[in-house]
């Protein structure tokens, strides 16, 4: 008897909308992005990467010219050790290790400048986005708006907002 009451009281809640957890879930409206997409899509972001690309080619013509100096005396050391004294071989062997050294801390010290470069280029991209993102969810009535790469493992493409994210942002930045 008293189950029968606790179920007709639930039914009542229920049909009333006492327990409206669901209905307000189902209002919700989620929007995904694809921000690397957006970041090579969007006009800033295609000048930016392409500064970096160029920046990223001179670094490497800088280094071809040394690459290909020990290449040749790894070659030579290979080929010739046998014939050498022990001291003449070790002379070599020591040369080859400094340059090798040299040339690896070179090596690094351009990454570091192509990520400050690629840093310097995205940043003011990023800032831009994140108030894009707020304004345009904001006005479209979004409930949330996620990154696609980060955490969604599955979204239908019919609430991803990328491209006109994009679009928004060109406006936004001017380009």
């Amino acid at each position: 008897m008293v189950l029968k009451k606790l179920l007709i009281v639930g039914m009542f809640f229920m049909l009333t909308g006492y327990f409206t957890g669901g209905v307000q879930a189902a209002e919700m409206k989620i929007g995904v992005m694809n921000v690397q997409k957006i970041i090579a899509q969007c006009e800033a972001g295609k000048s930016g990467s392409a500064r970096v690309n160029q920046k990223f080619k001179e670094l490497q013509g800088r280094f071809k010219g040394e690459e290909d100096t020990l290449k040749a005396l790894k070659q030579e050391i290979e080929k010739k050790s046998s014939a050498w004294s022990e001291e003449t071989k070790s002379a070599k062997i020591r040369d080859f290790q400094k340059k090798q050294r040299e040339l690896q801390a070179k090596t690094e010290d351009a990454r570091f400048e192509l990520k400050q470069l690629e840093e310097k280029e995205i940043g003011p991209i990023i800032k831009a986005l994140e108030g894009v993102v707020v304004k345009y969810g904001e006005k479209n009535g979004y409930t949330a708006i996620l990154d696609s790469k980060n955490g969604v493992i599955y979204h239908d493409p019919a609430i991803d907002v990328s491209d006109i994210i994009i679009k928004e942002l060109n406006k936004s930045m001017g380009k």
